[in-house]
C-alpha cells in the first residue's frame, strides 16, 4: 500500500488524536465539550442512530478474501480435530497443553506419568528459560505467573461488561509506558480522547506520554476497518515496527468478530489478523467479551485458541447470594509456570489489584 494510502486510517487517527489532546488541554472546563467534538461523526455517519445498526447495516465482507493459506476455510472444529496429536511429542515427551502450561512438571502441567493432576504451583521455584519475559503490571497477578509473560505473546483477556477488560489493557499500557517504552492502543469501541481520560483517572499519564510520541492511541471505526481490513492487517506489522512499539492492545477483538455473518470468514479473519500482529513481533493484549452461556470462553470461541495466553475475569456470586465478587483466573499462558488458582481482584483508583493470598469466600 502506498504512503498516502496509509494515511487513510493509521497516520489520520494519531492526528485527529493529536488535535483533540491540544484542544482539552486549552480548557479543561470544555472537556465534555470537547469529548461530544472527537466523537462526532461525518454528516454521513451511520453511527447517528443505533451502533448495533451501524454493524448490521455494514458492507458484507468479500468472501473470497480470506487468505488461501488459512486453516479454517473449511470448519474451525475440523481443522483442529485434524491437527497432529499435541500429546505425541518426539521422543515420548508430553506436547504444549492446548489450554495452559506445557511439557511436565516444571511448565505446570501434568507430571509425566502422573494422575493427571496439576503439581502445586511454588512461587519460589527457580525459573531456567531462555525466553525474554515482561510482567503485565498488575499487583498480585503479576505474582501468580512464575517469572512472567513471554515477549511478544498474543494475550487475550475474556470477560463480560464491567469486569475491568479495558483497565486491565490500560494498565498493561502503562507499565511499558513507565518504563520509557512506546506503545500503540487501538479501539474500536471509544473514542480516543475517552481512553485518554480514562487513563488519566488512574493516574497514568497517557496525554504526556503521547506528546513524547511513545504513545499513539488510534481509534478505528467499524465500518471503515471492515472495508479496509485487509490493507489494515497487510499494513500493520509495518507501522508497528515504525513507530518502534513495544506494547499494542486491540479493544476490542469482539467487535472485530462481529463484522462478519459467515463463521469461516469470521474464523479465517481473526486468524489472520492474529498471525499480522506476531509478526510485528510486539505483545498484544487483546480484549474479548464473553459468551452469555459460558464466563470461560469468548463470545464466538476462536481468540482463546489462537491466543498464547488467556486470562478470564468474571462475577462470582456465593450461594447465599450476599455478596458478588470478582474473580481472576489465568487459563492458559504457554511456556510459563503459573497459578491454577481463582482469585478475587478489584478495580480501584489505581487500577487492578489481585489479592494474591486471599480466597473468593
Amino acid at each position: 500500500m502506498s504512503e498516502d494510502d496509509g494515511e487513510d486510517w493509521f497516520e489520520r487517527a494519531l492526528r485527529e488524536d493529536s488535535d483533540s489532546t491540544t484542544d482539552e488541554s486549552d480548557d479543561d472546563g470544555a472537556a465534555a465539550d470537547s469529548d461530544d467534538e472527537t466523537e462526532a461523526e461525518s454528516d454521513d455517519s451511520p453511527f447517528e442512530e443505533n451502533f448495533a445498526d451501524t454493524l448490521e447495516n455494514a458492507p458484507d465482507i468479500d468472501e473470497g478474501a480470506a487468505s488461501d493459506d488459512s486453516p479454517f476455510e473449511e470448519d474451525f472444529a475440523s481443522a483442529f480435530e485434524n491437527a497432529p496429536d499435541i500429546g505425541d511429542a518426539p521422543g515420548g515427551e508430553s506436547g504444549d497443553d492446548l489450554f495452559g502450561g506445557g511439557a511436565g512438571a516444571g511448565a505446570g502441567g501434568a507430571p509425566p506419568g502422573g494422575d493427571g493432576a496439576p503439581e502445586p504451583f511454588d512461587d519460589d521455584a527457580e525459573f531456567d528459560s531462555a525466553i525474554e519475559r515482561i510482567d503485565l503490571g498488575i499487583e498480585g497477578l503479576d505474582d501468580m505467573i512464575l517469572g512472567g509473560v513471554p515477549k511478544r505473546s498474543l494475550i487475550s483477556i475474556v470477560g463480560s461488561a464491567g469486569t475491568g477488560k479495558t483497565t486491565f489493557g490500560l494498565q498493561f499500557l502503562n507499565e511499558a509506558l513507565s518504563n520509557g517504552d512506546r506503545a500503540v492502543y487501538l479501539t474500536l469501541e471509544e473514542a480516543a480522547s475517552r481512553i485518554h481520560d480514562t487513563a488519566e483517572e488512574k493516574g497514568w499519564p497517557f496525554r504526556e506520554y503521547a506528546d513524547e510520541g511513545r504513545l499513539a492511541v488510534v481509534h478505528l471505526d467499524p465500518v471503515e476497518m471492515a472495508n479496509s481490513l485487509a490493507s489494515i492487517r497487510n499494513d500493520l506489522p509495518e507501522l508497528i515496527e515504525e513507530f518502534d512499539a513495544d506494547r499494542l492492545v486491540l479493544d476490542s477483538v469482539s467487535l472485530l468478530e462481529m463484522m462478519y455473518d459467515r463463521s469461516s470468514d469470521r474464523r479465517s479473519e481473526v486468524y489472520q489478523f492474529s498471525k499480522s500482529l506476531k509478526e510485528a513481533g510486539v505483545t498484544t493484549l487483546v480484549t474479548s467479551e464473553a459468551s452469555s452461556d459460558n464466563a470461560y470462553a469468548s463470545r464466538y470461541g476462536i481468540i482463546e485458541y489462537l491466543a498464547d495466553a488467556v486470562f478470564v475475569l468474571q462475577y462470582v456470586r456465593a450461594s447465599d447470594f450476599q455478596e458478588t465478587r470478582l474473580a481472576v483466573e489465568i487459563q492458559k499462558i504457554r511456556d510459563a509456570n503459573h497459578s491454577r488458582e481463582t482469585k478475587p481482584y478489584e478495580i480501584t483508583s489505581d487500577g487492578l489489584s489481585v489479592y494474591r493470598q486471599a480466597n473468593i469466600f
